[in-house]
């Protein structure tokens, strides 16, 4: 790994598949990068047809040509992060494994997108295998929610902190470096996320947002995070940095007229508010 040049933006790889919608996927990735002033580049495992109410086909790329894309990126450009979303397959997550333990030095935010909002499978079985064999160790940080914490461990999905602390610590000792467990699904006005690395956890605490502009709110956390750690946050500063700006992003998805179902998020809201009058 290069070291970056000081003055100059970070670059942040998204390993992920596309959303044509724009709301969630690569397009959030890049989208996240740039508002959080990183360069972003792209390595596409799978196409999609989806759009805010739900993806009603999806086309994995072949694992030779996913191992292409992230090589070219690294033969050429310096890498100061890399987000890995959706996988699909069992190929594609060797692959991917295979490429990043190449830069052992370089942090990775793993975020292990399995099921689409609207209940559509993203990640083939065995591809779980490889995903916790492979890519859970090799991570930085890994920050799934609590249905994909659930199928990770096959157990019932948690609805209380304790049970999240239980099932985060299960994740450590399946060999993760760090974890961030998400409580967006936990009943109730609170959505509180649980940060676990080996010395000390942590709640972040949350209000829920009343709002259907939830498309994309895990893609873009983890590329914001791998975005503030690729310009030299610790670890716990860049989840804390990066679920402020989502917050944001959340609350003001509401200026945004895409779609009729789970609308994105609104990315720009810090640049955009200044010239269109949105708070």
């Amino acid at each position: 790994m290069q070291d970056p040049i000081p003055g100059q933006i970070a670059n942040v790889l998204s390993i992920a598949g596309s959303d044509p919608s724009g709301g969630a996927g690569i397009q959030a990735d890049l989208k996240t990068f740039a508002a959080c002033a990183t360069f972003g580049m792209a390595a596409i495992t799978a196409l999609t047809a989806q759009n805010t109410r739900g993806v009603s086909a999806v086309m994995a790329l072949e694992p030779s040509f996913v191992r292409a894309q992230i090589e070219a990126v690294f033969a050429d450009i310096r890498v100061d992060a890399v987000k890995v979303g959706m996988i699909a397959n069992a190929g594609s997550a060797t692959a991917i494994a295979d490429c990043l333990d190449a830069h052992p030095d370089i942090p990775v935010v793993l975020d292990p997108v399995m099921v689409a909002k609207g209940g559509a499978s993203l990640l083939e079985a065995e591809a779980v295998g490889v995903l916790k064999t492979r890519l859970l160790a090799r991570a930085t940080l890994v920050t799934p929610n609590l249905p994909e914490v659930a199928a990770l461990l096959g157990d019932d999905e948690a609805v209380s902190r304790a049970a999240m602390g239980r099932q985060a610590e299960a994740l450590m000792a399946m060999g993760a470096r760090a974890v961030l467990v998400k409580g967006g699904h936990l009943p109730g006005p609170q959505c509180p996320d649980l940060f676990v690395e080996r010395s000390a956890a942590f709640w972040f605490e949350g209000q829920r947002i009343e709002t259907v502009n939830t498309h994309g709110t895990g893609c873009s956390l983890s590329s914001a995070i791998a975005a503030e750690i690729a310009k030299g946050q610790a670890l716990r500063q860049a989840v804390s940095s990066a679920r402020i700006w989502l917050g944001g992003a959340i609350r003001t998805g509401g200026a945004l007229s895409v779609g009729s179902g789970h609308g994105p998020i609104h990315h720009f809201h810090a640049l955009w508010s200044r010239h269109a009058g949105h708070d």
